[in-house]
């Protein structure tokens, strides 16, 4: 059912269209349940309508950003919504002939610099916060398995190396029996 069916005016052919029982399961609410529902009066507690929430709260993906970073992007932000504001109104001024069409496009000039400071203004913060707050970065399982296994080699190297300095030490020099 469509926003402008919803919102049209009841028929006499919507009444029966809505004592047909719907299913809980159903995405869609033009799809009736199983088994054959008579309308409001035959139902019993299994039966009733079962209400899903608006909306369900989930965690977040990512992180919030810093204050200092949010703060500069909003106030980005609306410094960019004015800049387009500004530049439709110089643009229809023009189109109209009116005397507030140069005064407009060079304001929009000068926004367009201060958007494009403001937007800048984002990524400096950005990466000010990060050199001086650190990023907290977790290594993922393949480097964390590559380090491992690069340290395990090295170990392997140097316990080689050590009992190949123990046999010259004992005399055999590289040899692993006497004559």
């Amino acid at each position: 059912m469509g926003t402008a069916e919803r919102y049209e005016a009841p028929t006499a052919g919507d009444a029966e269209h809505q004592a047909v029982q719907r299913s809980p399961e159903a995405l869609d609410h033009d799809i009736p349940a199983r088994g054959g529902g008579t309308g409001p009066a035959g139902r019993t507690a299994e039966e009733q309508p079962h209400y899903r929430p608006l909306w369900i709260e989930e965690p977040a993906r990512r992180r919030r950003m810093p204050d200092p970073v949010r703060t500069a992007a909003v106030r980005a932000v609306l410094i960019i919504a004015v800049t387009l504001i500004q530049a439709m109104v110089a643009f229809l001024c023009t189109l109209a002939g009116s005397w507030l069409a140069f005064p407009m496009v060079l304001s929009s000039v000068a926004s367009t610099v201060a958007a494009t400071w403001a937007a800048l203004d984002v990524w400096v913060t950005r990466q000010v916060w990060n050199q001086r707050n650190g990023v907290v970065s977790v290594p993922s399982s393949t480097a964390r398995a590559l380090r491992r296994e690069r340290r395990r080699a090295r170990r392997q190297a140097r316990a080689a190396e050590r009992a190949q300095q123990r046999i010259q030490r004992r005399g055999g020099a590289g040899r692993l029996s006497h004559p």
